[in-house]
């Protein structure tokens, strides 16, 4: 019988349904604090947590202060906020047509770009246009952060999301980091001199010199990347006009990785998408917004830009000098306590927060390490020189700087007491603070406990409904750690029962890379492949229909473990790029035929089963799937929220999971369906891109011996055995809701064993697998 394909109903979305936010008081408290708080601790939060309640009430604050702000642009502001600030030359479009967009956009960059390339220019001298790099640096290597998560369980396969996640598989790279968009800018940077760590490093702002407004705007950058779901209309504003404007290219002189056609066309289909969506105005009106707001950014952040230049431009030789002795003074206080300067120790002078800068260059100026000895230097150029106990705290620029200024006193030039401050973009970062300050994080608020106990009591149905639409149910974050933790300790049982798994094998064994390779072939031979023997009997199309129902919740989440892998500035594991491919694998790189959720669709079509999408209220009602298998969706919804603190167990869940799409029950599930003419799509594309050789599986255990690796580098074997043991719990929470009979038995095993004598207590911190009783 042919098989039979019909093709699902597009997912037209444009934007996701809202509803008020719930929030736990103190996460809500906790939001409004770092809003409050100095910019750059803000752009630090949001960069580095991306796991806590918090996080996302104080990512939303920073998006609705910065877009309420924008809506109330449209109207005369009134007392403080009637503020100069820039404004474009001309009208913003109103429309949903993508070349009126484009023309307002571009008329931007025409206005900008003269602006830039003023700063480019050989006689803006070396000093400037390192100033002015760093300055951007901070934006320039987030890169388009706000589609890192774009593409999750709630917004798959939605037409533009595939549309978005195909660029951004472009822009990283494809998986390959050193070939994205960001890594060229850095290389780029580098070239010209200018060197700053990770943007993940706690140093990055400091040494970037970020002036207050660079962190806000980095701010709002950030915060889209937490919320794009609830913030599509906006992602796909910010991603076209951001790319359109091309500042970060034109300033750093790299060629685009995506040129403006490429984003113009998505915002077109984005808006003929929006043409025939119920929610379609609204989506424009917002998606209209953000083009506004990053047009105001850019030329704002182009006016900092230029007036950070134009300081720099004009300080003297002395506040050149101030400006370095600044930099470095928070550091170097209790290194000096045997100097004098004037009447006071170098070391109080370093260490007073409000030091007179003036005052201080005064006495320097003046004093005997400055004096020119007999072989024109001095001693403080001495000491900063190679042997010197200064040697090294100088970059070669400022240390010319200070050659300088030691030449300078020495032909009796006289001081310039006047050290302007920088306040470059401080009265447009004073605007941006008031409007978040203004904004709300959440609709409404509870006390934590009633929050957890609320997520608690919910049903397997509301549980995945809010997983999904974490964005909009932050409080089910401490719900959905619980959660998980709870399946990983349940699943440590198959440490001691797990041999006798009918498709995995979670026994426990000591871990070594070569031992890994031999269990995951061990399992691929004896448990996948060598099993299998064509069925002589097919079952009946009802019972092949009910056996798909039964994995179909698990497929319509597919990739969701490793969504949140490899977000910016998370990037240095060495299998992040792996494990993000992967999941780009998954998603059909953005060409949505390719899609697994679109496959699975198809495939559930083909048995006439059409279900509402899995974020929305009436997937709560369906009657299709079955309720018993709900939990292994939850917990991997549950794991994926935690990037960080659980990604070994992710490594080792992945393992399993991709190992699952080989052998006899694939090949058996191909047969029926085939046999009454079902869609096999989704069977046939496991079965390819999991293969063993070089595919998804085998890629799974290459990942997990390189992150030990890289842990026995840094922190030697007894941190390999912790990270080992946590990989292998993930592996045995993926078995763990695969081998029913298995777990039922071995939970009677257990229940029928009698009591650990209470001697044995320390057993809990042994390797599993040793002769004596596990403590489950």
């Amino acid at each position: 019988m042919s098989t039979r394909s019909t093709v699902p109903p597009r997912d037209l979305t444009t934007s996701l349904p809202t509803g008020p936010v719930r929030a736990g008081r103190a996460a809500a408290d906790e939001a409004a604090a770092v809003v409050a708080g100095a910019p750059a601790d803000l752009f630090r939060r949001l960069l580095a947590d991306q796991e806590s309640e918090a996080a996302l009430l104080t990512a939303r604050q920073v998006l609705h202060g910065f877009l309420e702000e924008t809506h109330a642009g449209d109207a005369a502001p009134t007392g403080a906020d009637a503020e100069a600030r820039p404004t474009s030359a001309d009208a913003a479009p109103t429309g949903a047509d993508a070349e009126a967009i484009a023309a307002y956009v571009l008329a931007a960059r025409a206005r900008i770009a003269p602006a830039v390339a003023a700063l480019t220019r050989a006689e803006a001298g070396p000093e400037v246009r390192d100033a002015v790099l760093r300055q951007r640096a901070p934006l320039a290597l987030l890169g388009a952060c706000w589609l890192d998560t774009v593409s999750q369980a709630a917004t798959q396969p939605a037409v533009i999301v595939n549309e978005l996640f195909g660029h951004h598989f472009a822009l990283t790279g494809e998986g390959t980091w050193d070939k994205g968009a960001t890594a060229r800018h850095r290389r780029a940077l580098a070239e010209q001199g200018v060197h700053l760590p990770d943007v993940a490093a706690a140093s990055f702002l400091d040494d970037a010199a970020a002036r207050p407004l660079t962190a806000l705007h980095g701010a709002f950058r950030l915060a889209l990347s937490r919320l794009p779901a609830s913030f599509l209309p906006e992602v796909v504003g910010v991603h076209y006009a951001v790319h359109a404007l091309g500042v970060d290219d034109l300033l750093i002189g790299t060629e685009p990785v995506l040129p403006e056609e490429a984003v113009r066309e998505l915002l077109a289909s984005y808006l003929r998408l929006a043409a025939d969506s119920p929610t379609g105005a609204e989506d424009v009106r917002r998606l209209l917004a953000a083009v506004r707001l990053v047009v105001r950014l850019e030329e704002e952040h182009t006016a900092l830009l230029t007036e950070l230049a134009a300081w720099h431009s004009g300080l003297s030789l002395d506040a050149r000098v101030a400006a370095i002795v600044a930099k470095h003074a928070p550091l170097a206080g209790r290194q000096h306590r045997a100097v004098r300067l004037g009447d006071r120790r170098l070391s109080e002078w370093l260490d007073d927060e409000e030091m007179d800068l003036a005052a201080f260059m005064a006495e320097f100026r003046a004093s005997r390490q400055m004096r020119a000895s007999r072989d024109g230097g001095c001693r403080f150029l001495k000491a900063i020189k190679f042997g010197g106990p200064m040697f090294g705290i100088f970059d070669e620029r400022e240390a010319a700087t200070f050659t300088a200024w030691a030449e300078a006193i020495a032909a009796g030039e006289p001081a310039d007491p006047h050290f302007p401050p920088n306040t470059a973009g401080d009265e447009a970062a004073c605007r941006w603070a008031r409007a978040l300050g203004r904004a709300r994080c959440a609709d409404e608020v509870a006390e934590e406990g009633e929050l957890i106990a609320e997520g608690a009591a919910l049903g397997h149905r509301e549980l995945l409904h809010r997983l999904v639409n974490h964005e909009r149910f932050p409080g089910i974050l401490p719900v959905a750690r619980a959660h998980a933790e709870d399946r990983l300790a349940d699943a440590e049982l198959l440490f001691t029962h797990g041999a006798g798994g009918r498709l995995t094998d979670a026994s426990w064994f000591d871990y070594t890379p070569d031992a890994l390779m031999a269990r995951v072939e061990r399992i691929y031979w004896d448990k996948l492949v060598n099993p299998y023997r064509p069925l002589t009997e097919i079952p009946d199309r009802d019972e092949v229909i009910f056996g798909q129902s039964t994995f179909a919740l698990g497929s319509l989440i597919d990739g969701t473990w490793a969504y949140r892998i490899g977000n910016v500035g998370r990037r240095h594991r060495p299998g992040d790029g792996m494990l993000f491919s992967i999941y780009a694998d998954e998603m059909g790189r953005g060409d949505i035929a390719k899609n697994h959720i679109t496959l699975i669709n198809q495939v559930l079509a083909s048995m006439d089963i059409l279900l509402p999408h899995i974020r929305d209220e009436e997937f709560l009602d369906q009657r299709d799937l079955p309720d018993e298998l709900y939990g292994f969706s939850l917990h991997q919804l549950s794991l994926a929220l935690f990037p960080d603190s659980l990604y070994e167990e992710i490594l080792g869940y992945n393992l399993g999971i991709e190992m699952f799409g080989l052998g006899e029950m694939r090949l058996h599930e191909i047969q029926k369906l085939r046999r009454h003419g079902l869609d096999i799509a989704y069977e046939e594309a496991h079965l390819s891109i999991d293969n063993f050789s070089a595919g998804h599986a085998r890629q799974s255990a290459d990942i997990i011996v390189a992150h030990l690796d890289a842990v026995r580098r840094d922190g030697g074997e007894d941190a390999v055995q912790r990270a080992w043991r946590r990989v292998w719990r993930g592996y045995a929470s993926f078995a763990y809701f695969v081998e029913h009979a298995l777990v039922k038995q071995a939970l009677k095993d257990e229940a029928a064993r009698p009591a650990a004598p209470a001697r044995d207590a320390e057993v809990s911190e042994r390797a599993p697998g040793d002769s004596v009783e596990l403590v489950l």
